[in-house]
């Protein structure tokens, strides 16, 4: 006598097996096919195994016949969105094919009067650089400017200038209108090379000029087509994309599912649909990261071919100049027992009495021509790196003991983000899952996706350098950290959270000590247990309390005699000391430099142009006198963030959960988030001056708050029309839910279109062309990825 296996079990409960599933139950084997040992002995048995067809019976009977309706009605949708993406690819997108269909081409070959080459092909050279074509007298409709594809990659800006019936000469831009504006052509990317025409009439004349002061002549061009047919292009990327957007738009209906899958009460497939958009968030974040490749180090036969040594399946590079291997460098010096850098300062700068005065510094350096090391410390004849010293332990030091290579930073990045994402989804679970028993997978994902895709972790990813490292990793550990925390309150190993949590929060201090603030969080998470109930004065109580604060002492210690041991005091980080813009240690904390950085942090509309991807630098303007450190910037949260608009709400919000609760840990885990996003927007100004990067130091406080706000609203309101003899569970002291299907409707469509409009600026916000990214370094590939977008010029 035998009990079943697991893989018996699934047979006997096949629809093709004689007998149906029981577990557990002790029958008595008719064959076997193992050999089982008895008393030293093998006897051979034979069984008959489960055949392919068998399972898939059973697979077929399981997992597909109870939801078959389901499935069906999903395929259904899907195929239809799925037609509709790609009628759009083929008939919106590429409308310029059907367009041009009926265009009559005129190759102008013959009439380009320039130097023609031994390969058949025009020099456009700075002498040479305009084209101009006269008494045409015909319908222009477009342009085909067919430069040579062997030549050097690059972008032409092209001034196009013509006369037509509304116009006898070549007009340009006046203080009251605006002429043909200067388009880029790219030599690689043929899209860029059809140019649309809005004429009027027949042409006369028609001149095509190349300008700007970076293009690389001389230029080689192969021919001008007038009138020339449009190739149809079917993009792959923005099929995708827009099947995507359908079928997010589809899934976050008002009348969606998701709204019904109540987190507690579904918890299986809640996680299955958590898990699935962690899964799609964590993609978005690393084609992100790796799209832009001048940036990331890594390089592979397919990736960054031109740093690729030839022979390793992946191998590291350096990126960024060189004051961007700081970590890099710290984590060589650690191995040699040295807590500075070790290139040498030039002599001109130890000798310098004030060497933190950026202009006298450059006049040194001119003088000399000596170089130094920008946005370092230096302190007394060496150079420090002031940045959190917690990522050189966790990446750069064990990467370059085990390869003795530079740890790529960009992978780091993306390891932050990643773990920031994640440590998001479990602490947001972890409240609806503990805390606010009616929120649904759809509400969860309505402010799950803007906390990560709005908390200003994209545009770390966007530039994934060295100065966004120690955002990311910080912004990692204090998700995990209240995680954690959160956990502990109710687990049965509540002193191991409880390390968890702290040591993580902690740590936070040796990446971006500004996010020690949410370390203030553990007063209303804990204050009602350890004081109010007074658990602290128990044995117990005092072990638990124990765990909090001890990672928080040990990490001190370490920070504290790392700082000693550099700069002589336990709590000078270095920031001081920094090579920088402006001389940091006589910076101060000047008032007047509030105003600007609150309108700029949290008011200032976003610059929008009608051109993708839409959004511009914003300007900057100050009624302060002095010196202001102000990188560009694109809008204040609170105007480029639509979700953040529930926070107004947010004081009647609060009361009502008080009304509702004997205890106040929600409302003091809000005004807590609040207080601290603002403080640290102001001292990042007063410290460091106004730059994007730096939204991420306190979007997130924000952000959170809103969480929970919604989760209060969503409590209260209704799913159906409530029946006057339902109240609220004596045991449970849940509210009594208000409203009906009308009022949760249009929370729902309000928090969508709230939470889609501020996803939407946080996407763009990654395509914006900025120095140093990927649009300035390889502009012509950029141009192929806006002609993906701007199908109709």
């Amino acid at each position: 006598m035998l009990r079943y296996s697991l893989h018996q079990n699934l047979y006997h409960g096949s629809p093709c097996a004689p007998a149906p599933l029981r577990v557990c139950t002790t029958v008595r084997l008719r064959t076997f096919a193992a050999t089982v040992r008895v008393k030293g002995r093998s006897s051979i048995y034979n069984r008959s195994m489960p055949t392919i067809w068998e399972n898939l019976c059973y697979f077929w009977r399981r997992m597909i016949v109870p939801y078959k309706r389901i499935i069906g009605y999903m395929a259904k949708w899907v195929g239809i969105m799925v037609c509709v993406a790609l009628a759009l690819e083929v008939f919106v997108f590429n409308f310029n094919f059907f367009a041009t269909a009926g265009y009559q081409p005129l190759n102008m070959k013959s009439h380009i009067k320039l130097y023609e080459g031994p390969d058949e092909t025009f020099r456009i050279t700075e002498a040479r650089n305009v084209i101009e074509f006269k008494n045409l007298n015909k319908e222009v409709h477009d342009i085909y400017l067919d430069f040579a594809s062997d030549q050097p990659a690059q972008n032409i800006p092209i001034k196009i200038q013509f006369t037509d019936e509304a116009h006898l000469t070549y007009f340009d831009s006046t203080e009251y209108s605006e002429g043909v504006p200067v388009v880029d052509v790219a030599t690689n990317s043929w899209q860029s090379q059809f140019i649309n025409l809005n004429t009027t009439g027949l042409m006369n004349n028609l001149k095509i000029e190349v300008v700007g002061d970076d293009v690389q002549y001389p230029v080689r061009l192969n021919t001008i087509v007038l009138n020339a047919h449009h190739p149809f292009i079917f993009s792959g990327l923005r099929f995708g994309l827009m099947l995507g957007v359908l079928l997010v738009a589809f899934m976050f209906r008002p009348k969606s599912v998701l709204y019904r899958l109540r987190i507690v009460e579904h918890p299986r497939r809640s996680k299955a649909g958590i898990i699935a958009a962690n899964v799609v968030e964590v993609t978005i974040i690393a084609a992100l990261l790796f799209y832009g490749s001048n940036l990331v180090g890594v390089a592979t036969p397919g990736y960054n071919q031109g740093d690729w040594d030839g022979q390793s399946i992946v191998n590291t590079f350096e990126v960024g100049g060189d004051n961007a291997q700081q970590y890099a460098e710290l984590a060589k010096s650690f191995t040699q027992g040295k807590l500075y850098l070790e290139e040498e300062p030039p002599q001109w700068l130890q000798d310098m009495s004030d060497p933190y005065d950026k202009g006298a510094r450059d006049e040194a350096q001119k003088e000399t021509g000596e170089p130094y090391l920008f946005d370092v410390a230096y302190y007394e004849g060496h150079y420090y790196v002031y940045f959190g010293v917690v990522p050189v332990l966790l990446f750069y030091l064990p990467f370059y003991m085990l390869t003795g290579a530079n740890f790529p930073t960009a992978i780091g990045v993306l390891v932050a983000a990643v773990m920031f994402t994640l440590g998001c989804s479990a602490m947001l679970d972890r409240f609806a899952r503990y805390h606010f028993k009616r929120v649904s997978l759809g509400i969860y994902l309505l402010v799950q996706i803007p906390i990560i895709f709005c908390s200003g972790v994209l545009y770390l990813v966007k530039f994934p350098t060295f100065y966004s490292l120690p955002i990311a990793c910080a912004m990692a550990f204090s998700v995990w950290g209240l995680y954690f925390w959160m956990r502990g309150r109710e687990s049965s190993r509540r002193r191991l959270m409880f390390v968890l949590g702290s040591l993580c929060m902690a740590l936070v201090a040796g990446c971006r000590p500004q996010f020690l603030l949410l370390s203030l969080l553990a007063v209303p998470l804990f204050w009602r247990t350890y004081i109010t109930k007074r658990r602290l004065f128990t044995r117990a109580g005092a072990s638990e309390f124990a765990c909090l604060m001890l990672p928080y002492v040990v990490v001190a210690m370490g920070i504290m005699a790392y700082n000693y041991a550099r700069f002589g005091g336990f709590t000078d980080f270095g920031a001081n000391y920094n090579l920088t813009m402006n001389d940091m240690t006589q910076r101060g904390w000047v008032w007047g430099r509030l105003p600007g950085a609150f309108f700029s942090y949290f008011l200032q509309p976003a610059n929008m142009v009608g051109v993708f991807p839409f959004l511009q630098p914003t300007e900057f303007a100050t009624t302060y006198m002095g010196q202001t450190i102000k990188e560009v910037t694109f809008g204040g949260i609170f105007a480029c963030l639509p979700v953040l608009w529930v926070l107004f709400f947010a004081a009647p919000i609060v009361r009502l959960r008080n009304a509702q609760r004997s205890t106040r840990t929600i409302s003091g885990v809000i005004v807590c988030l609040l207080v601290s996003g603002v403080a640290i927007a102001m001292v990042d100004a007063q410290m460091a001056g106004i730059l994007q990067r730096y939204y991420a130091d306190f979007s997130f406080m924000f952000l959170a708050a809103v969480v929970l706000l919604v989760f209060i609203v969503n409590e209260n309101v209704a799913d159906d029309p409530l029946p006057s003899s339902l109240v609220p569970a004596p045991d449970t002291g849940a509210p009594t839910p208000v409203g009906d299907r009308r009022t949760r409707a249009l929370m729902t469509r309000a928090l969508l279109a709230l939470a889609a409009l501020s996803v939407a600026y946080s996407l763009l916000l990654c395509f914006v062309p900025e120095t140093g990214w990927y649009s300035d370094i390889y502009p012509w590939a950029y141009q192929d990825v806006l002609e993906t977008f701007l199908f109709w010029t």
